[in-house]
């Protein structure tokens, strides 16, 4: 299996998201900075990574973490100027690693110069680069909910996700012929904004950004059901890169791979959007009424201890996408990331450490969100801050050590960006990086794994050998012309025995934790206990496919 024409970097590259506000404040204001992400690049390196996904750090009144953008050709204040993330971008060339930006491009702030004069009732330049009705009084709808009566300019504008959030005016893929406002994907005020938008992209990359996550990526052209009108502009900026860009990355957040891979991204998250595939895997009893529910839930996630999960809820869903996309892309299944309750909630370290082995293992990029490496808690009972609401628990800061503020900022406490997790027990990267029974220990030496071989990487093949409904444990071999990979999970607090097919004779065993292989007959069967896995090298004997 080979995506085909994707950066070259992406067969062996492992992510690393930082969250700038809650990484390492460097000027004591009690907010990450950009000079506290080059600081820690070394560190970042040492997981095995190496790509970094920035979350937002251009300008921002905040509202929304940074996904309200007022000026996208400038950083932030608050986490440097343009001089430190060239700085970054440099400093990561130099260690051999790649940073990728996040650029939120169906909507900006309200304080965004555009939408600024957009909002005048006089027409002019930006008038239609927003979505906005032709009179104050127009109704919303469920599909198109308004916010009326923000300027004087007699219309309503349509937000993209919270109200200070504008929708741009990608236009309208079938406009409604009543409603002049619906401009057609064609216009030319559309036509202006798409443009601007390509021109941010390569203001970013000439500087040496190597490409960008797209926030809320399907969410551009409106009218749009099946996601054509999308689609088609997201192929256009796709030639861009094929032509311009060659080697820089374009990263969905879509979570619906078929269509955003078609759509041109050389990968997409599956995530909790579309379908509760990754649910199921991870979040299932957490998220019944929380942000994160995607839909239908049976409350057990398969990495649960409790054993009641369903991995054919995720594998129908991941073999679907997986099989129509393998030679377009990639398809990523984070640990977490700025949405999510952390991974480590309700679980152990033990857990964890199967959980980290299963997605190593799996085809496509993993994605390490700050902090899951060391196991930081979601914590409890903060209040919202910047739009976070429940998703705030996930974004306190970082641990680095058993110092003031756990290493993270010299400010007083009470003026941190979030404050840290409570918890005296609290793991940081210090203590951990001392114990080789870490977490952390642990996770780097998964990677070491994964860079070895092939097979474990981005472009090995797939193929389920044992993944029944209701049942555990999970079993898959990954496989190249070279060498063949046997990965076994057992996530439940049962034992579990399980035969190997007689096909795959097992040569010897690259990683395992609590599992042992029993041989009768020439019969391979493997004894798992509760909470474990194994990484074996086998011989597959005639072909696999």
């Amino acid at each position: 299996m080979s995506a085909k024409n994707c950066p070259s970097w992406l067969k062996d590259s492992i992510f690393y998201e930082v969250y700038p506000q809650s990484f390492l404040d460097t000027n004591g204001d009690g907010i990450g900075d950009l000079p506290g992400v080059i600081k820690k690049l070394d560190y970042i390196k040492s997981l095995g990574c190496n790509a970094i996904w920035l979350n937002p750090c251009f300008v921002s009144p905040f509202g929304d973490a940074g996904y309200d953008v007022s000026d996208y050709r400038k950083v932030d204040p608050r986490f440097g100027s343009n001089q430190d993330l060239i700085r970054l971008f440099e400093e990561a060339h130099a260690r051999e690693m790649k940073v990728t930006l996040d650029l939120v491009a169906g909507h900006t702030s309200i304080e965004h110069p555009w939408f600024k004069a957009s909002a005048e009732p006089v027409p002019n330049k930006y008038t239609n680069w927003y979505v906005w009705t032709d009179n104050a009084w127009t109704e919303s709808t469920s599909e198109m909910p308004l916010i009326r009566g923000f300027s004087d300019r007699n219309a309503a504008y349509l937000p993209n996700f919270f109200h200070f959030q504008p929708a741009l005016n990608f236009g309208f893929q079938n406009p409604d012929p009543e409603k002049p406002w619906q401009l057609p994907t064609d216009h030319p005020d559309v036509l202006a904004v798409r443009q601007e938008m390509k021109d941010i992209m390569r203001y970013w990359m000439d500087l040496g950004a190597d490409g960008f996550r797209v926030d809320m990526a399907a969410s551009l052209v409106k009218a749009d059901p099946d996601r054509v009108g999308t689609i088609e502009f997201w192929q256009d900026v796709r030639a861009m890169f094929d032509t311009e860009y060659p080697e820089c990355v374009l990263i969905a957040e879509w979570s619906f791979p078929k269509h955003a891979l078609e759509a041109g991204f050389h990968m997409d998250f599956m995530i909790h959007f579309n379908n509760d595939a990754y649910t199921s895997l991870f979040r299932d009893e957490q998220n019944r009424d929380s942000f994160d529910t995607p839909g239908a839930t049976n409350g057990h996630s398969f990495f649960d201890r409790e054993g009641k999960g369903d991995i054919s809820r995720f594998l129908g869903h991941y073999l679907e996408h997986f099989e129509a996309t393998r030679e377009k892309g990639y398809i990523s299944l984070p640990t977490g990331n700025h949405d999510l309750t952390r991974i480590r909630c309700h679980r152990s370290i033990a857990d964890l450490k199967v959980i980290y082995a299963f997605l190593w293992s799996m085809p496509g990029i993993p994605y390490l969100y700050y902090g899951d490496e060391i196991g930081m808690s979601y914590v409890e009972g903060l209040s919202s801050k910047e739009g976070g609401f429940g998703r705030v628990g996930s974004r306190t800061p970082m641990q680095w050590d058993g110092s003031r503020n756990a290493g993270f900022s010299s400010a007083e406490a009470e003026d941190l960006y979030l404050p840290l997790d409570p918890d005296p027990n609290r793991p940081t990267v210090k203590a951990q990086g001392a114990s080789s029974d870490s977490l952390l220990s642990h996770l780097r030496s998964l990677s070491a794994l994964r860079h070895a071989h092939p097979a474990m990487g981005s472009n090995g093949n797939f193929k389920i050998i044992h993944g029944r409904k209701n049942k555990y444990p999970l079993l898959f071999l990954r496989y190249t012309d070279e060498e063949n990979i046997l990965v076994a999970i057992n996530p439940s607090a049962e034992p579990q025995r399980v035969n190997i097919p007689k096909r795959y004779t097992i040569l010897y065993h690259l990683k395992k934790y609590g599992v042992e292989r029993e041989t009768k007959g020439g019969a391979s069967e493997l004894v798992m206990s509760a909470v474990s896995y194994g990484i074996y090298n086998v011989d597959a004997g005639t072909s696999i496919g």
